[in-house]
């Protein structure tokens, strides 16, 4: 099946996805605000900012220090378990109740890399989590 032409002379292969009313909302948004040329470039440009993510995260190695910011549903409970897995590499730990039942959760974290990518994963498997971004130096 032939697709459009991509960026970079490549050809681009059609997919479907299936997305919320609301996400189609928040898209559309991003495409006026940024000027994206439609809804495809805005979901390849997250693609791309995902694959960024990935290959960095990918590339962290040895005693590492950096932050972890979650934000989840206040009555979901796999954070407390994911937590406790790793109290060892834990330094800080904040949490603060927002509103619309969510909560925002901020870990200083300093261990072995691999560790950490493990931490991270773990929240970012979990249903009830809405955003996970590790950060590091």
């Amino acid at each position: 099946m032939k697709g459009e032409e991509g960026t970079k002379g490549k050809e681009a292969r059609i997919v479907s996805i299936s997305l919320t009313d609301s996400m189609l909302k928040e898209i559309d948004e991003l495409q006026k605000e940024f000027g994206f040329s439609g809804r495809s470039e805005v979901i390849r440009a997250g693609i791309r900012m995902l694959l960024t993510d990935k290959v960095e995260k990918e590339r962290l190695a040895g005693n590492i220090g950096c932050v972890l910011i979650v934000t989840h549903d206040e009555e979901d409970e796999a954070s407390t378990r994911i937590k406790l897995r790793y109290e060892d590499i834990i330094k800080t730990h904040l949490h603060c109740k927002l509103k619309n039942k969510k909560c925002l959760e901020l870990f200083v974290i300093e261990g072995d890399a691999e560790k950490i990518k493990d931490m991270t994963k773990e929240f970012q498997a979990n249903e009830g989590m809405e955003r996970v971004r590790l950060i590091t130096a």
